[in-house]
């Protein structure tokens, strides 16, 4: 063998040095912390009115009824519009979108805060949620834009921390500027936030050529159909139990509606030459375990931030910022959790990683079954120190899972799919949570009365002393009765709340073997972003 065939170490020259791994300038980070930021922020305000919701209905003159739109207008509109970001990014280019996006989502900001009116509330969240909700998939797009692979596991970590930071944070946040300042500024904080990305966006991301060709070729009957679909469904989702699901007319009415926005999507599946959402990608089997576990993974996020909330204000007398710091504790695994998760992909397989996190996620809820009227916020300490960390390693390793299922050229598509999924999850959460809260609630006080016999010696004796200590007679009686049944329903709502927590159990728990479908990430590559 000849010098120039062997090795360089044995042909006496030294070894060519490793190729130089690429790395990003700081106008690319500065990039990625305006996606972060933006994520964060469209994340935060979905649940960052829930604290002043009371509040502000009685400033506007809403009902309780009629407040929960202020909630839910948010929340339709952020789930039509994140599976069409991958289409409005190729018409107005990336930075001149989130731009357009900003600036907007300022003004429909300014809007809430300054509404005197329901009517003027309603259009600024719809306004809030089309706008913010564009910046959620749009961040994973600048991460894999602007960082080169090596550097795509740090921004991904920091675009993982935003996703499930910004439901907790919210009630937290929320409650605060309510109890210190005033409602309006939980909408008037996000004027410097929106100027700060704003800049970021001009600094950090490069401008592209607008491609309004787009427009013209454009799936428009499946833009209509999820309009109409996703928007019917997730208005029924919501509204369903507060008004007797069919029962209602204009359930009925809302469910049709929703039907004709299907059918108009699967006509353009069929029809456009580019649909706007891929809904063949379901067809995956490997891409529709991770949409199901997407979904679970909304349903708990969403749904115990809801639940939990509720029961403390009802059973432990919470005001909406202690709850809030209640809820705060589950996003602290997700900071620490952040810097090891380049770590963690790099050593253990996917789907392991993500069984992990159902099962610790499975395993806080079940705590939460054994709850009773004397629990506080320190009953939840436990339980929510689990289900964040649970929740962030099923998050960030879904992700990566989804991405692992499709072609590169598909990423676009099944990152609006997914994101859409986890915020779908949490409609649907919502809407069954409180559906099973108010049978079971209906439920245990009717076999809780059923319970205490009139004729029983122990029951009698109870009355008779009670009654004794409000005075006696008539009057006396009727006010032992009533002690009586606020017990019951006391008790009763402690029990349904223990129901919804089993609830979620159960449902991770149908879920969970689906994690065998997942594709592990070939061997040598490291972790790559969703766009």
């Amino acid at each position: 063998m000849s010098a120039a065939t062997l090795p360089a170490e044995q042909a006496g020259q030294p070894p060519a040095p490793p190729p130089a791994r690429e790395r990003a300038d700081l106008t690319a980070w500065l990039g990625v912390a305006a996606g972060a930021l933006g994520s964060l922020m469209a994340t935060l305000d979905i649940s960052i009115v829930n604290a002043s919701l009371p509040t502000i209905q009685g400033e506007i003159g809403a009902s309780a009824s009629e407040g929960t739109w202020i909630s839910t207008a948010y929340l339709v509109a952020e789930i039509v519009i994140i599976p069409l970001t991958a289409w409005l990014e190729r018409v107005f280019g990336l930075r001149r979108f989130l731009l357009i996006a900003s600036v907007l989502f300022t003004g429909f900001s300014i809007m809430c805060g300054t509404s005197t009116t329901l009517t003027g509330m309603i259009i600024g969240r719809i306004g809030q949620g089309f706008t913010g909700g564009a910046m959620i998939p749009t961040a994973m797009t600048i991460i894999a834009t602007r960082l080169p692979p090596s550097q795509q596991p740090i921004g991904t970590s920091l675009f993982g921390s935003t996703v499930i930071l910004g439901p907790v944070l919210g009630p937290l946040a929320g409650g605060w500027l309510t109890e210190n300042f005033s409602w309006h500024y939980a909408f008037f904080i996000n004027v410097p936030v929106c100027l700060a990305l704003m800049v970021l966006l001009l600094v950090g991301l490069a401008d592209q050529k607008p491609k309004l060709d787009e427009l013209i070729e454009a799936d428009w009957l499946g833009i209509a159909g999820l309009a109409l679909g996703l928007g019917g469904l997730t208005v029924v989702l919501e509204e369903g139990n507060r008004e007797q699901w069919f029962e209602s007319t204009l359930i009925w009415q809302l469910t049709a509606v929703t039907v004709l926005g299907f059918v108009l999507i699967g006509l353009g599946q069929l029809y456009a030459r580019r649909p706007v959402i891929k809904l063949a990608l379901l067809r995956n089997r490997t891409f529709a375990a991770v949409f199901v576990l997407a979904l679970i993974l909304g349903v708990v996020l969403y749904g115990t931030a809801y639940v939990i909330p509720q029961f403390l204000a009802a059973i432990a007398g919470y005001n909406a910022m202690q709850a809030g710091q209640v809820v705060f504790i589950s996003g602290i695994p997700a900071m620490m959790m952040m810097p090891l998760f380049p770590i963690l992909l790099s050593r253990f397989d996917l789907r392991l990683i993500v069984a992990t996190g159902l099962v610790l996620m499975m395993a806080s809820c079940y705590i939460d079954t054994s709850l009773t009227a004397d629990s506080t916020g320190s009953d939840f300490v436990d339980s929510q120190l689990l289900r964040g960390l649970g929740q962030v390693l099923s998050m960030m390793f879904l992700n990566q899972a989804a991405i692992a299922a499709v072609r590169p050229d598909e990423a676009g598509d099944a990152s609006g799919l997914f994101n859409a999924a986890r915020n779908l999850g949490g409609s649907i959460g919502l809407a069954l949570l409180a559906t099973v809260q108010e049978r079971r609630l209906d439920y245990h006080h009717w076999t809780l009365n059923s319970a205490l016999g009139n004729n029983d010696l122990a029951v009698q004796d109870w009355v008779s002393s009670t009654s004794a200590t409000f005075g006696g007679g008539p009057d006396g009686l009727a006010a032992a009765i009533r002690q009586i049944d606020n017990t019951v329903l006391r008790e009763a709502m402690v029990m349904a709340f223990n129901d919804d927590f089993m609830f979620l159990v159960a449902g991770i728990l149908v879920v969970t073997p689906l994690v065998l479908f997942l594709r592990p990430l070939p061997k040598g590559r490291n972790m790559a972003a969703m766009h």
